[in-house]
């Protein structure tokens, strides 16, 4: 008989997004007339930028011609985007980096829950609390987090991320192999100076330690003296693996097209201290695991980086930033206590009354029609908190604001 790989059965309950969705069904099953405003999933509303349209119906043509078709791609991405990333995303900001340790993938989610392939099950890793639910679950899925008691897992460290310290995890005090940091973070919102990453790079440098940094949100850090980028910070290419994506930045989250940078010099050891490149590795797995991303999605992802790419593309994070504010300063006007909505498209706001993260999450739903994600997704130090996203319809966050302003 087939069994199954037990470490599945870990995972507590549904995936946090897919628990949200069966929720809302079940109340627009009830309340069939209701007037449904989402703001919880991290889902874009404005359409791709026309530049990428443009690119991607030259490129879906170039398919249809036998002198330009083009079959399997490299399965790391083609050399043409890897450039653009690197001239646009990583050289004005003094990062220096070889197209071979770009590599294109079908999104950031999809790389940080593979990237953990890589390493040996008795690795230790810390993750931020609250934290994206995608770090914590392919860890367990993998059979790397021990036991679920009590809404955490024994062989995992956990980063509280509270008011008292600001919302920004302290540095581990017990030695650790693997780090997930987020920022601008997912879901407080909340950023890193650079003095602050400085502190990460030299712990997991002197720990012999990884960093996987999700850089998602980067595009949308306003505030000056804030990293774009670990790779900002010197040492950084001997311990961190960084992902970006195109989802939220330029509209593909229907599209699908991200990257992760793997610098040459950041190794893993075998039991006998021999160090192994990364990079070949996720070069290695990549290849036996990955077809790559398909030719139209890469060309488009390409004119991103083109005049009006850029032009346009400022539009998309202005608009959501702009979003961000009205959340923010409405909430505040409406007496809740929040955090982030500066420098990253998500508002974590502290729940009234005392209330449960779900039980709110149950009243602003019924209450206001209005659909967050409740904190305690996020982990343990999650509850009692609440997250919005600015990336809703600017009619329908200014909507939203005005019914839990009157109506809550």
């Amino acid at each position: 008989m087939a069994l199954i790989n037990e470490n599945y059965l870990k995972l507590p309950g549904n995936y946090l997004f897919s628990e949200i969705a069966r929720r809302v069904e079940q109340f627009k099953a009830e309340h069939p007339k209701a007037d449904m405003i989402r703001l919880g999933i991290g889902d874009v509303t404005r359409p791709l930028p026309g530049a990428v349209i443009e690119a991607m119906k030259k490129a879906v043509d170039e398919m249809g011609r036998p002198e330009t078709f083009r079959g399997y791609g490299p399965e790391q991405g083609y050399d043409f985007l890897a450039k653009k990333i690197i001239e646009n995303d990583l050289t004005p900001r003094g990062i220096e980096a070889a197209v071979d340790e770009v590599f294109v993938s079908d999104g950031a989610k999809s790389d940080t829950a593979n990237f953990q392939e890589l390493f040996g099950l008795n690795n230790i890793f810390a993750v931020t609390d609250p934290v994206y639910p995608v770090y914590v679950d392919s860890n367990v899925m993998a059979g790397r987090t021990g036991v679920h008691k009590d809404g955490k897992f024994d062989r995992v460290v956990y980063l509280p991320c509270t008011e008292e310290n600001g919302m920004k995890p302290a540095l581990p005090s017990a030695r650790v192999d693997m780090i997930y940091l987020c920022f601008p973070n997912n879901p407080t919102g909340m950023t890193l100076s650079r003095e602050e990453l400085k502190k990460w790079v030299d712990h997991a440098r002197e720990n012999r330690s990884i960093i996987l940094f999700d850089a998602a949100y980067e595009a949308f850090i306003r505030e000056d003296g804030v990293p774009h980028s670990i790779f900002e910070i010197e040492g950084a290419r001997e311990v961190a693996v960084e992902f970006r994506s195109f989802s939220k930045t330029a509209g593909f989250t229907g599209t699908r097209c991200a990257y992760t940078i793997v610098p040459k010099e950041v190794k893993v050891y075998d039991a006998k201290g021999e160090g192994y490149s990364l990079n070949s590795l996720w070069l290695r797995r990549q290849t036996t695991k990955f077809n790559g991303v398909s030719y139209p999605v890469q060309a488009a992802a390409a004119a991103v980086y083109s005049e009006e790419g850029k032009k346009q593309v400022k539009e998309l994070i202005d608009y959501y930033m702009e979003n961000a504010r009205i959340i923010r300063e409405g909430l505040r006007k409406a007496g809740y206590k929040v955090f982030g909505g500066v420098n990253a498209p998500y508002i974590w706001m502290k729940t009234p009354d005392q209330l449960s993260s779900w039980d709110f999450f149950d009243r602003l739903m019924r209450t206001a029609n209005v659909v967050g994600t409740p904190g305690a997704g996020f982990g343990a130090n999650g509850e009692g908190y609440f997250r919005l996203t600015a990336f809703g319809t600017r009619e329908n966050t200014i909507e939203a604001l005005e019914r839990i302003a009157t109506k809550m």
